[in-house]
């Protein structure tokens, strides 16, 4: 059994499902700790049933025998985890800091699970909106080998964190009672809105959270040849970001074989009956742990084209769920963090 777990970020939104998801799969681990910032550092989360205190995250909280979960910034991550690690811990980070380090793996647990065992004492977790991607188009990438991808995608507020999900209620209610509101976390309103910006402008008047998916896909896949074309979108959705893709393979894959994928992928749902209404959506998806695909159909356009809506939870699958799954994966793996 695992000697020490902590979780790095314990009382932010995805600490708390983490924590919670910890409880749930019952995971294998004699002892707990959990740290956030000087600030939350003295509050109190609730684990098994008994409340624990968070202290505050300092390198000399870190010790041999450790794993770490970790969701914070960038710039928190930067300057934690090499502490972490030269104190003997491994630490499974959320943040993006390390995911295109060549040194460290990103690992989505369904897709490529051999690539822990590269690990240095670091593991990254893939950005919420290219997770999804990346699941459900492994298995046509296994069956005939992924050369294209356009991907548009609808992301949720809770995305932008608990700011996001204050601008859209506060938003919202601002707009129905025709009263002010300042927005925090959006340059614009996101109350009856779409706002086709999600990052900074980086690549040919792409963003940074669209050359995420595009580098990030290819890692996870261990291809780089994949041509990938993002566009990413916030939406007046509260939870669960949703993906409108299209997959050009190098061979040609039936319908029925696609169907078949997809049902047999672990961690992929299909939710798929457009004559009677039944398709992934938010509102049924969120909570939930799977990668979730419908309206799979042919593309008109192209002779080996798949198209397909997919639907996930982005802070469970997308952060939280994908961390502690990556935790299980690393305990049961031949390069484990040290266990009593």
């Amino acid at each position: 059994m695992l000697d020490q777990l902590v979780v790095v970020g314990a009382t932010g939104a995805v600490g708390r499902i983490v924590i919670q998801l910890l409880e749930e799969r019952e995971f294998p681990c004699s002892s707990f700790k959990f740290l956030a910032s000087k600030r939350s550092a003295g509050s109190r989360v609730r684990f098994r049933g008994a409340e624990h205190a968070v202290e505050e995250l300092r390198p000399e909280a870190f010790r041999s025998g450790q794993l770490v979960i970790a969701s914070t910034p960038d710039d928190v991550a930067r300057d934690f985890i090499p502490a972490a690690v030269a104190r003997g811990a491994v630490v499974v980070d959320e943040s993006g800091y390390w995911r295109m380090d060549p040194k460290v793996p990103l690992v989505i647990p369904e897709v490529n699970p051999q690539a822990i065992e590269d690990h240095a004492g670091i593991i990254s977790s893939p950005n919420c909106s290219t997770t999804q991607l990346a699941v459900a188009i492994k298995p046509l990438h296994d069956a005939g080998r992924v050369r294209r991808v356009v991907v548009s995608t609808y992301q949720a507020t809770s995305g932008a964190g608990v700011a996001g999900q204050e601008d859209l209620e506060q938003g919202t209610r601002a707009v129905v009672e025709n009263s002010a509101y300042s927005y925090k976390a959006f340059k614009h309103p996101i109350a009856f809105n779409l706002i086709p910006q999600i990052g900074s402008p980086k690549h040919e008047g792409y963003t940074s959270e669209e050359m995420k998916m595009v580098y990030e896909t290819r890692k996870i896949l261990g291809d780089d040849t994949i041509q990938v074309c993002p566009t990413c979108v916030r939406v007046p959705v509260t939870n669960c970001h949703s993906e409108s893709i299209l997959v050009e393979t190098e061979r040609r894959i039936s319908l029925p074989e696609v169907r078949r994928l997809f049902d047999g992928f672990p961690g992929i749902t299909v939710i798929d009956d457009l004559a009677t209404g039944l398709y992934p959506m938010p509102n049924i998806c969120s909570g939930k742990d799977d990668v979730f695909v419908g309206r799979i159909r042919e593309d008109l356009s192209c002779r080996n084209g798949i198209a397909f809506w997919c639907v996930s939870d982005n802070l469970r699958k997308g952060a939280a769920t994908n961390a502690v799954q990556i935790g299980e994966l690393l305990i049961k793996s031949a390069r484990p963090v040290a266990t009593s």
